[in-house]
């Protein structure tokens, strides 16, 4: 009988070789790392979408705070100017806003210092 006729012959049937085995232990590792890093990608991906759209949001909120402190500073502004324009037409007829020197600041009690426009409610104790 021939080498390697025999139908019943165990070396004709070659279980994988050592490096062969590896080469598929190799692979499967491969795909698994693949695996792992197409969905670590595929969540920083979803993480930087999240974080792109709350800084959108954060945005807009910011926007409108502006908008609503821009609108104010005006409305303050405006304020301001009235009522500087009030009391620069005031200033001529009231003598208390007058340049005073360090004598007059504190004027005796008899004076009517004030009373001349300037009505102040006295309350007993």
């Amino acid at each position: 009988m021939a080498q390697g006729s025999d139908s019943n012959d165990t070396s004709y049937h070659k279980s994988p070789s050592p490096s062969s085995r590896l080469a598929s232990t190799d692979d499967a590792k491969k795909v698994m790392r693949r695996e792992k890093n197409r969905i670590a990608a595929q969540k920083s991906r979803m993480r930087q979408t999240q974080r792109a759209d709350s800084l959108h949001l954060e945005s807009e909120a910011l926007e409108k705070e502006n908008a609503a402190l821009r609108k104010e500073v005006k409305r303050l502004t405006e304020e301001a100017k009235y009522l500087s324009s009030v009391l620069s037409s005031h200033e001529p007829l009231c003598t208390g806003l007058a340049p005073q020197t360090p004598d007059l600041l504190y004027p005796p009690h008899h004076s009517n210092y004030h009373h001349q426009h300037i009505a102040v409610p006295h309350y007993q104790h």
